[in-house]
């Protein structure tokens, strides 16, 4: 009998670090298919000979996935269970990435779309799976996979160039090498399937309307909305502003490598810092305060401290993007509340992400300077200053 309860406590031990271990590949695979393809864009287009604004829908193709398919995830974890939707997630984005490497445009944008559809339901589950398994553990967990999500998503832009230039493995072979990790992904969270248990629909649906009404639930929505927005535009611009600056060409691209790598610290220490505290209120100020700060040091053109500016946005934004996740675990009463949190949140957070660096562009292009486009993202910080203070306080949604 104690050999049975033994083997039994044995077996539980290996599935808890299979699930360590799957959450941190799921993790891996939330930001790489995406940003190895924005490394690529300019080898895409020459290959088919497409304009910039087709080869742009590349990179922004994903996000509107995100925005469309992040409110009905939870219901689909409600229905399949949590685990279950995962694998199905991770199937699918296996799939996206062998049709999207298979050669022709239209494989290109039908991969890319399922790659879209599949990463939303990564987002929006995995603060519902961090919440669920590892509740007293909730601040290390979502730093572990953020900081990997972070890690492989600039691995993803570092090293997909080096890959397609390297034998005959070109744009497709560079893009496909990423399927490995999503296989080994899907056979490692294999285990999770036997366990997943599906929620009752009717608490499902109730949590959602409930969170619509929510004045808490909407703070924080706008907290990820204006944080999604200033990092794409970011991601988008910043080679730009800092040329328009008197930089060079190449020293610019290095500025977004900068912003990227600043933020990776912060994606893992801000989680467990939070967790351990009564509110997050100081930590919204300072993630807040570091991009206004970053963002008006670049308006003012003080070109000898522009490194500075750059790491203090990439703290900011590593330090918010970490604190959106936390919200969606910390203010919710269990794992598929926060799933319905995060997918109301990540939906009108990557809506605003997509027409944000549009509308940057638009705007200096109207002014023909960045002092307008860069009071809009300073503008947006604000935004997350004000909603950050009032989400970080410590309480749960209705």
């Amino acid at each position: 009998m104690n050999h049975s309860l033994d083997q039994s406590a044995y077996n539980n031990k290996n599935l808890k670090w299979l699930l360590i271990i799957g959450v941190i590949l799921v993790g891996a695979n939330l930001r790489v298919p995406l940003t190895s393809t924005g490394a690529l864009v300019s080898f895409i287009r020459d290959d088919f000979g497409i304009s910039n604004a087709l080869a742009g829908a590349i990179t922004t193709l994903p996000l509107i996935a995100f925005a469309l398919l992040s409110p009905f995830a939870p219901k689909l974890a409600g229905k399949f269970g949590m685990e279950r939707t995962i694998g199905i997630s991770l199937v699918l984005l296996f799939a996206g990435i062998l049709i999207r490497s298979a050669g022709g445009i239209e494989l290109l944008f039908f991969g890319t779309l399922l790659i879209g559809l599949a990463i939303a339901i990564g987002n929006v589950l995995m603060p519902g799976i961090v919440k669920m398994n590892f509740p007293l553990q909730i601040g290390l967990m979502t730093g572990l996979y953020a900081i990997v999500m972070n890690v492989f998503g600039a691995l993803g832009s570092g090293l997909s160039i080096p890959i397609a230039s390297s034998g005959n493995f070109g744009w497709t072979g560079s893009l496909l090498v990423w399927g490995v990790l999503t296989l080994v992904t899907i056979v490692i969270w294999l285990p999770q399937l036997k366990k997943s248990r599906p929620a009752e629909n009717s608490s499902v649906q109730a949590t959602s309307g409930s969170l619509m009404r929510s004045s808490l639930a909407w703070k924080i929505t706008l907290f990820m909305g204006a944080q999604s927005l200033i990092f794409y535009t970011l991601i988008t611009w910043l080679p730009t502003i800092l040329t328009a600056n008197g930089y060079d060409i190449h020293l610019a691209g290095w500025g977004v490598f900068i912003f990227q790598f600043a933020s990776i610290p912060f994606t893992f220490i801000i989680p467990v810092i939070a967790d351990k505290m009564k509110n997050q209120v100081l930590i919204a100020l300072a993630a807040s305060g570091m991009i206004i700060v970053g963002i008006l040091g670049l308006l003012a053109g003080l070109t000898q401290l522009t490194l500075l500016w750059i790491i203090l946005l990439g703290m900011g934004n590593g330090s918010a993007f970490s604190l959106s996740m936390m919200f969606f675990t910390l203010r919710t009463k269990d794992g598929y509340q926060a799933a319905e949190l995060s997918g109301m949140a990540q939906s009108f957070g990557y809506l605003l992400a997509a027409f944000g660096p549009v509308l940057v562009g638009g705007l200096q292009d109207i002014t023909g300077s960045w002092t307008l486009p860069l009071l809009l993202v300073t503008l947006a910080a604000a935004v997350m200053l004000i909603t950050g203070i009032a989400a970080g306080k410590n309480r749960q949604v209705n």
